[in-house]
């Protein structure tokens, strides 16, 4: 540890500790000597204090709409679900469908990155408001669409905004809370993911039944506004007026990538064959593109993702667990509603409520490892634990069958939740507080960058293989004649199910129940692979004070 002696401001000792790699680098984030950008800062706002340490009231006003703008991209992914069918009957297209979901997906992931280096560059504060704008922008004309073209364009806008909310709400925080304090308020933001999760489908589902499904998009504007008031006011950052150059070859490399990655597994076992020369020539591509943007990131002067984080540890470490996180997540958890609607019999908005294990157990880990991590300092055990529990969980959710009760189902879930809220947000401190400050928002969104790709893997792969053992299952469970009777895409409505034969609907329950237990199978190792993988994590001392060293507006 090392004292902060060349601060221009006096600060208490207690509150001047700041944390070293092992190589004895300054992970504070100070200026190199002659850098004058600090005095043209000071300059520019009367010598404001310094890293000064901010009451909870402050920090929970700021909070309140950085939470706004992170449930606006968190609803989004669950609302538009729930009325995908009815968009189709109304504008037409169901062959373009996926693209709905996929544009929005490709593009969110996609900015990811850029937002955090541009947010490192120029500040936060006007970023994270520009990606309110733009997201409020998309939402309205999703909203006014009047041909699936216009949506599937409209919605690739939006996602533009969304993938500098979640990344700008989590770095903000880093801009003012220390990371020692930072726990106890990352849970919080855990709890949004959670509470988007529920209310998401329901919403949704009310807006279809009773007031149109252009609502789904609607339902941002009060929301984001409100957002844009509460940051103008009383949000204060660092500012930073230093001259950079973006890296403009970076970006489009990183992007055609990112684009190719989707795609791949948005088409692969749907649209195309895996093992087709369409699929296998994206795969390719995809590689060499990641390839050649490694070579152009080594050379460049400000690159979009620094090659030079990957040499750090706990950055690997951390990113390749949430990538096994998000790759069981989404992958494994998307199953769940079809377990409680195919083979419990569930409606929609019934199943939807049926998620509140999951949830609450999120919600509650979230909120308690936070206030702990706070407490104690410490959050190494929080996560090791927490991946312990995801891969007990999912292998508990393989046992379920069409004769296990909800409650038992209700307790699995309960752990799995469990396991989850005590790693997601956890794993972005541990990446926020293992950088150096000039790096924060660079590293904050490489954790949502990895764990949404884990998560694009998951849905594709877990997907072919449900799909693979339906179509073995299935047959054997109907009898003879019923086989070439029953279409696999009628058969997840609950309300179709209900009408045909007994016999029929117990092969159809049954042939579901073992293809989706097959998929839990499937994921259990890769949550032990995570649980493994986070076993590498060496405890680094959260630092105590804010690493910003510049100012504030």
């Amino acid at each position: 540890m090392v004292s902060r002696t060349t601060c221009r401001t006096a600060i208490p000792a207690e509150r001047t500790r700041i944390a070293t790699d092992p190589r004895g680098d300054d992970r504070s984030g100070m200026r190199e000597p002659g850098d004058q950008s600090g005095a043209r800062d000071q300059a520019d706002t009367g010598g404001a204090p310094v890293g000064a340490p901010r009451s909870h009231r402050e920090v929970m006003i700021v909070f309140s709409g950085l939470l706004l703008g992170m449930l606006l991209a968190a609803l989004d992914q669950t609302i538009v679900a729930t009325a995908l069918p009815t968009i189709v009957g109304d504008l037409g297209g169901l062959s373009h469908l996926a693209w709905v979901v996929t544009a929005y997906l490709l593009t969110a992931t996609a900015s990811t990155p850029l937002y955090g280096k541009i947010g490192d560059m120029y500040g936060r504060k006007l970023i994270f408001q520009a990606a309110i704008v733009i997201f409020l922008v998309g939402s309205a004309l999703s909203g006014l669409s009047q041909n699936m073209t216009e949506l599937i364009a409209f919605r690739a806008f939006q996602g533009l905004g969304a993938g500098g909310l979640m990344v700008g709400a989590q770095a903000i925080i880093g801009d003012i809370v220390s990371p020692r304090e930072r726990g106890r308020y990352q849970g919080y933001m855990g709890s949004v993911f959670a509470l988007a999760s529920v209310a998401g489908p329901l919403l949704g589902g009310f807006f279809v039944d009773n007031l149109s499904w252009r609502w789904v998009f609607y339902i941002n504007l009060p929301i984001g506004l409100v957002a844009l008031v509460v940051t103008s006011a009383v949000m204060h950052l660092p500012k930073k007026r230093s001259p950079h150059r973006l890296d403009y070859l970076g970006t489009a490399l990183l992007t055609a990538a990112v684009t190719g990655v989707i795609l791949l597994t948005t088409w692969a076992g749907t649209e195309y064959a895996w093992l087709s020369p369409q699929i296998l020539g994206l795969a390719g591509a995809s590689a060499l593109l990641l390839m050649i943007f490694v070579r152009v990131e080594l050379r460049a002067r400000e690159p979009v993702l620094p090659m030079h984080l990957f040499r750090n540890r706990l950055f690997d470490v951390a990113n390749g667990a949430g990538f096994l996180l998000g790759f069981v997540m989404f992958g494994a958890i998307v199953f769940v509603p079809l377990l409680l609607q195919v083979v419990y019999g569930s409606s929609a908005t019934i199943s939807g409520l049926q998620l509140l294990p999951v949830i609450a157990g999120m919600m509650i880990t979230s909120i308690l490892s936070g206030k702990m991590i706070t407490r104690l300092g410490a959050y190494r055990i929080f996560p090791i634990i927490g991946m312990a529990l995801v891969a007990v969980g999912i292998y508990l959710m393989s046992l379920l069958g069409p004769h296990s009760s909800y409650y038992l189902a209700a307790a699995y879930m309960l752990v799995l939740g469990l396991g989850m809220g005590l790693v997601v947000q956890v794993l972005v401190l541990v990446v926020q507080n293992a950088v150096e400050y000039r790096d924060m928002g660079t590293a904050t969104s490489s954790s949502t960058f990895f764990r949404t790709i884990g998560g694009s893997f998951g849905v594709a792969i877990f997907g072919a293989v449900f799909y693979n053992r339906l179509g073995y299952n299935l047959p054997r469970a109907l009898p003879r004649a019923a086989r070439k009777l029953v279409h696999v895409s009628s058969l997840q409505n609950p309300a179709v199910l209900a009408k045909l034969p007994p016999r029929i609907h117990r092969g159809i329950i049954l042939g579901f129940s073992q293809s989706i237990h097959t998929v839990f199978l499937w994921a259990a190792p890769l949550a032990f692979a995570g649980f493994l993988l986070v076993l590498l994590l060496k405890e680094m001392p959260l630092r105590d004070t804010v690493g910003s060293q510049r100012p504030v507006e």
